[in-house]
């Protein structure tokens, strides 16, 4: 019995500690999937590793009238896969806005939403912008049969399509454009009141093929609105008709130029391609404005192609200034151009195409040569949305022309960050539906990277450690690990962009270091172009490229939502007793000089008017007499008899004056981090010690360390260059600091204009 007890006991003391014990430093085998014949254990693509393959050919027409997108398209569907396939899916991401959508009726509302004029009319717009698909039929005009779900579509071939096989069919479809200034959207219109105009940026126009692979089988998870676009690569060939005297920028290289373009702008083009320090304008501002005041009769077909690309978008108006610059890349040449109407001067003629090309340099500096033929930046108000070689972004001045400082960097911004993903999820093809932060995350680290090396100081938002420490240190319940579907992501921006972020650039400035980093960023980034990325794919080719092992890291900043607060909470101060009884009398004397008094002793000093001892010396013996900083010959003797028993370098280590000093780390945020100290000393210098996080691998929770010094310290600080993203400063000095703020007593006046029209009343002023 006693035994059967003591076995119990075992167990249940077993189950507790694999319960209690929380080992930050386990590794994350259990969080991935097992590597096998489609993907390595070093997070390479395997020697089985296979994609699917959808090419199209699309003619539409853009009624400027109505603003309707009329189209019919012919897919090519190959099946690499080793399976056969018994139905194939599509997106109908526009099915988003039709009347019905599931999205409309899973938002959230209370009625603070409703608050102002402008939120409740677009609570209450009706809008019917979901995909009339007409038909679908096979080569030899057969109906095909299909089913919709929502943002799905299923189409089932009579029979399964085996794996090599192709299967070509069309589609019949059309819709109603929406209006970006009332309902919202990726693509859409804006409408120029005044002259009757309208800019269009168009994607997710057409039903597309939905990605199968390895790891979901199809990805077909229903588009509500957030998550973005699964995508496999293909060739597209698109004809594009609309008004006369419209221009079209889209993915891909123009094919009738010598159609659509007049002998002039051919010629402008030319110089473009030549241009490697400034853009050359294909369509001045005056020839834009010249072309918005009148309406052509009759219509143009512009066409494009391109190769092995996910997506297809284009933009088309007749209010167009189009520039244009080119950009030296190792195998070939890239042209930068930029779109924008009247109302982006004087910023977009200034900063656009050069801030394209800049972000193109830096890019591929840290991934790849930028392997398509253009990269083209689009005004359009209030929006930021990126597709193969086109994005959309916004950046508006003022009517008089000035613009506000945060104007002027949220536009800069934008735009590196909408071109930046054309490698990012456009050629490295990650799954935007389940994995945001694999393409918006990585983004945003190369985008900080590039803002940095556009201009020194550059306020960027997102990148520095610091920048997101309130939202790490925030209400635990309104966040979620990065590790989380894009749908069902609490604080979106923070989650998915600025966390993933800030984290890759802490392993690069202070876990890894830029060189073994780089390296392996490289590495993923090539190892993946034109293919389908997974978490664990960039998680392995990071470790395994770089020697370094990061599932600690991975584990915390990815599949949690601890944040760092590591504090000191105690130091000691030791020094070595020297043994020699002149220099530890004097020591001791100064020591206990130094001591803190007791109140008490201090009053007794004048209330207490004479003790029994000072009445009757009689009564003082040896202990009262004694002088405690005395040393007697003996003392001198068995100092001198110790010598004799050391070495030369005991004595010496013993004559050191070396100080211990012993500090005691708590981590509270639960967040492992290294620990960097910066050490000041009392003569003025300083120094820096970097101490690995494995330092916590055996207790998360508080720990010790004896730095052994030299020189006297007088200050101990924790992350004195804000490397770690501490959320709590006040307890990383010893002794703690107060640092002076400032309080406003009045509050400030809310200013009406930017600053360039302040500047302007002052000079007016004068």
């Amino acid at each position: 019995m006693k035994l059967v007890y003591t076995l119990l006991f075992l167990s249940c003391s077993g189950l507790f500690w694999a319960q209690e014990w929380d080992d930050k430093f386990k590794q994350i085998d259990n969080l991935l999937p097992t590597p096998n014949v489609y993907r390595t254990a070093s997070g390479a693509p395997g020697h089985q590793y296979y994609q699917q393959k959808a090419d199209y050919k699309i003619k539409l027409e853009l009624d400027d009238e109505q603003q309707i997108i009329r189209g019919e398209e012919v897919i090519t569907y190959t099946n690499n896969s080793p399976d056969p396939l018994e139905y194939l899916w599509l997106q109908l991401d526009q099915n988003v806005r039709a009347q019905h959508s599931h999205s409309k009726l899973i938002s959230v509302d209370n009625m603070a939403s409703f608050k102002g004029i402008n939120n409740l009319e677009r609570k209450m717009f009706e809008f019917d912008g979901g995909f009339k698909i007409e038909w679908i039929k096979s080569m030899n005009n057969e109906d095909l049969n299909y089913a919709i779900n929502q943002t799905m579509l299923r189409i089932d071939p009579k029979t399964p399509l085996k794996p090599g096989g192709t299967l070509t069919f069309k589609v019949k479809w059309w819709y109603n454009i929406n209006d970006r200034m009332k309902v919202g959207g990726r693509s859409g219109y804006e409408y120029f009141e005044e002259e009757d105009n309208y800019l269009y940026t168009i994607a997710q126009f057409f039903p597309r093929m939905c990605v199968y692979d390895d790891v979901n089988g199809w990805q077909n998870k229903q588009f509500l609105g957030r998550g973005e676009f699964t995508l496999p690569f293909g060739d597209y060939e698109v004809e594009i008709t609309v008004p006369a005297d419209h221009v079209v920028a889209a993915t891909g290289e123009l094919q009738n130029a010598s159609s659509v373009l007049t002998s002039q702008q051919r010629e402008r083009l030319k110089k473009a391609a030549e241009a490697y320090d400034k853009p050359v304008f294909i369509i001045t501002d005056k020839e834009a404005e010249e072309n918005e005041k009148g309406k052509a009769s009759g219509k143009k077909k512009w066409i494009f192609k391109a190769q092995n690309v996910r997506d297809f978008a284009f933009a088309s108006s007749r209010k167009f200034i189009w520039d244009a610059m080119t950009v030296k890349q190792e195998n070939k040449n890239v042209l930068a151009m930029s779109f924008y109407p009247k109302e982006g001067n004087p910023l977009w003629e200034k900063y656009s195409t050069r801030i394209v090309a800049h972000t193109l340099n830096v890019y591929s500096n840290y991934t790849f040569d930028y392997p398509y033929p253009v990269a083209i930046s689009v005004h359009s108000r209030h929006i930021g949305m990126e597709y193969p070689m086109i994005c959309f972004n916004g950046g508006r001045p003022e009517p008089d022309g000035t613009y506000s400082e945060r104007v002027k960097y949220g536009m800069l911004t934008v735009i590196i960050h909408e071109v930046g993903h054309n490698y990012f999820p456009m050629i490295v093809n990650s799954d935007e539906r389940q994995w945001t932060w694999m393409d918006e995350g990585l983004n945003t680290f190369l985008q900080y990277l590039t803002e940095q090396e556009w201009e020194r100081g550059y306020p960027s938002r997102r990148g520095p450690a610091h920048k997101i420490t309130d939202y790490m240190a925030g209400d635990k319940s309104t966040l979620s690990p990065i590790m989380t579907n894009s749908e069902s992501i609490w604080q979106f921006g923070n989650n998915a962009y600025g966390k993933p972020a800030t984290a890759l650039n802490i392993l690069r400035e202070t876990i890894m270091g830029r060189e073994l980093f780089d390296y392996a960023f490289k590495t993923y980034a090539r190892r993946w172009m034109f293919k389908h990325p997974t978490p664990a794919d960039f998680f392995r080719t990071m470790e395994d490229a770089s020697a370094v092992d990061l599932d600690w890291f991975w584990r915390g900043w990815f599949f949690t939502t601890d944040h760092v607060d590591i504090g000191i909470s105690n130091v000691k101060w030791y020094t070595l007793n020297t043994e020699n009884p002149e220099v530890e009398s004097e020591w001791r004397r100064t020591h206990d000089q130094q001591q803190d008094v007791h109140v008490g002793d201090i009053r007794n000093q004048s209330d207490i008017e004479e003790t029994q001892t000072e009445k009757y010396p009689e009564l003082n013996d040896f202990y009262n007499l004694k002088d405690p900083y005395a040393i007697s010959p003996l003392d001198t003797e068995e100092y001198n008899e110790l010598l004799s028993q050391l070495t030369p370098e005991q004595e010496k280590l013993l004559n050191s004056n070396l100080n211990f000093y012993e500090l005691e780390f708590e981590n509270i945020g639960g967040l492992v981090m290294p620990l960097i100290l910066q050490l000041n000393y009392t003569d003025g210098t300083s120094e820096v010690r970097y101490i690995p996080a494995e330092i916590w691998r055996f207790k998360s929770d508080v720990i010790t360390k004896v730095f052994i010094i030299e020189k006297e310290v007088k200050h101990f600080r924790l992350d004195p260059f804000l490397e770690t993203a501490d959320t709590e400063l006040s307890n990383n000095s010893w002794p703690r600091e107060v640092r002076q703020s400032r309080f406003q007593l009045f509050r400030e006046k809310q200013l009406q204009e930017n600053e360039m029209q302040r500047d302007k009343r002052a000079k007016e002023m004068k």
